[in-house]
């Protein structure tokens, strides 16, 4: 539409639906549960809109009943990765020469179909596939999404919307042109709102995608792409390509069109890619993008004048929900000496109340861990703790995977603030706890900064507003999303963007224009509507 300037709509963020008794979004839902759990799906790869089935497949999975498969996917390989470059590339002009409003369409499309008839379908997946009680999916795989389908595009808009000033006979006006080449998506298996957002965000710039998603979680991606071609969007524009990291990876990675790397997972991982493209920059057109949010050693620090209550429910909530699978999970607490004994029976009691199993039970709390792996290695950390002269188990501590990987809510604490478990990320269902003298404050918020190579999130507990000041300026570094009085987890898209620095990420913030201008390359336009006819300036002339 060339003659109208059109706004896009302005964005609320989707109300958390509660699930109570009797409602009709709880009985929606498990008749949906039930639905999903009775079919086995075969999953292709997706690329220009078709189907394409490769033959070597993997399983999908529930984790907290892993013999129950509710699916297979087809890995890609470097035939298929090859037929989705080419596939984007030969899309891209058309997709970037869009309209805004032609873009914008499809992810709100797909933002209503999700808020609505969609919303069963990607919670019950979600729950099934990752695990996740049922309010931990509706703030994920509903909410969090449909915030990023709507709120991007209206950010996207004001990106536009920044013009240069223009004096007189001169007009400057700058364009934002879609990166050159396509943007690989590599997405994590712990929240389905990231998965959907790592390839829609470059996407609704104009980009093409590559789309890789966490093996684990295959099941809820694929609902997440049938969701989108639901909304119209156009084949070929995001291709998932599900298989393993190098096989997916390494012809991506030698593409000299890859033009950026949109990435949410291990540091580990992360610190491959980057090195990877470093390896291979001669080759590729132009200097990737690389955005990256990866680990976290997330951190709760209380001062004396803290709330008891509110303290413990932030360390339950931030150290539990999800079982601790969240970049932002608490997962290391400093607490002042005098406080600890009233804390320390309260959050026990608390972590002893929690209740675990099958999301399909919509009265537990916690649920499992995703995989065999995760199950190792966060058990891994419990027995070094249960060896460790420096550490006490004070509750939980034990675990079963003869079903399902389970763990329960374990509390560590520790005499020394070097020890392992307050320096390395777990990633599970395991808070560590350091106690420290009252008036050592200042230099424990120091320690608290050096510990860790990470900078995600943290947290502050207190009423003295002197204490606060203090934390925020000591750990200015230490976490990019910080909290007052509240727990490190729950960044809600539009009010918190979220990302963090040091050895968490690039800390491009999800769910702001900062991130959306990364996937983005300016043009300066200017028109001169009175030419110069002469090369001499004035100063040129004596008289």
């Amino acid at each position: 539409m060339q003659n109208a300037f059109l706004n896009v709509p302005v964005p609320k963020n989707e109300p958390v639906l509660r699930y109570g008794p009797g409602s009709d979004e709880k009985q929606v839902l498990k008749i949906k549960l039930k639905e999903l759990k009775s079919q086995k799906i075969d999953i292709p790869a997706i690329i220009d809109g078709k189907e394409v089935r490769s033959g070597n497949t993997g399983q999908c999975v529930c984790p907290h009943d892993y013999q129950h498969i509710l699916g297979s996917y087809h890995k890609c390989g470097q035939g298929e990765i090859k037929a989705a470059i080419d596939t984007a590339l030969s899309v891209r002009k058309e997709w970037a020469a869009m309209p805004l409003e032609g873009r914008a369409a499809v992810f709100i499309k797909a933002a209503e179909l999700l808020s609505g008839p969609w919303r069963a379908t990607l919670n019950a997946a979600n729950m099934l596939s990752a695990s996740k009680t049922v309010f931990q999916a509706e703030i994920d795989s509903a909410c969090e999404l449909i915030d990023f389908l709507r709120i991007n595009p209206f950010y996207m808009q004001k990106i536009y919307q920044q013009q240069p000033i223009s004096t007189r006979g001169v007009w400057n006006y700058v364009e934002q042109r879609p990166l050159e080449g396509f943007v690989f998506a590599v997405t994590p298996f712990n929240f389905a709102s990231i998965a959907g957002n790592l390839p829609t965000a470059p996407a609704m710039m104009g980009n093409v995608v590559l789309w890789k998603p966490a093996s684990s979680t295959v099941y809820v991606a694929y609902y997440i792409m049938k969701l989108l071609q639901a909304a119209g969007l156009p084949d070929g524009v995001i291709n998932l390509v599900p298989g393993s990291g190098a096989d997916v990876g390494d012809p991506v990675l030698a593409s000299p069109d890859l033009s950026g790397i949109h990435f949410t997972g291990s540091t580990a991982t992360f610190r491959e890619l980057w090195k990877t493209t470093g390896r291979c920059v001669r080759q590729y057109r132009q200097w990737p993008r690389i955005v990256g949010e990866t680990g976290g050693k997330d951190f709760v620090f209380a001062h004396r004048t803290a709330d008891i209550q509110s303290l413990a429910v932030a360390l339950t909530r931030g150290a539990f929900e999800y079982q601790g699978q969240k970049c932002s999970a608490a997962s290391r607490a400093y607490i002042p000496k005098s406080i600890w004994p009233e804390l320390k029976k309260t959050v026990i009691q608390m972590a002893s109340e929690i209740k675990m199993g099958d999301p399909e039970d919509f009265t537990n709390f916690m649920c499992a861990v995703i995989d065999s792996a995760a199950f190792q290695s966060i058990t891994g950390y419990i027995e070094h703790a249960r060896k460790s002269k420096d550490a006490e188990i004070l509750a939980g501590g034990n675990s079963d995977d003869s079903r399902g990987y389970f763990i329960e809510p374990t509390l560590i604490q520790v005499t020394d603030p070097k020890h392992k478990l307050m320096e390395e990320e777990i990633f599970g269902p395991v808070l560590t706890i350091f106690v420290y003298p009252d008036e050592e404050y200042e230099k424990m918020l120091h320690l608290c900064d050096r510990t860790s190579p990470y900078g995600l999130t943290g947290a502050i507990f207190a009423t003295d507003r002197k204490a606060i000041v203090q934390a925020m300026d000591i750990l200015q570094h230490a976490a990019g999303n910080f909290y007052i009085n509240d727990k490190p987890t729950g960044a809600v898209v539009g009010q918190q963007p979220f990302g963090g620095s040091r050895a968490s990420g690039t800390n491009d913030k999800a769910g702001s224009m900062l991130n959306l201008q990364r996937w983005v390359s300016p043009r300066t336009i200017k028109e001169n509507f009175v030419p110069p006819v002469s090369f001499r300036y004035p100063h040129m002339d004596e008289t």
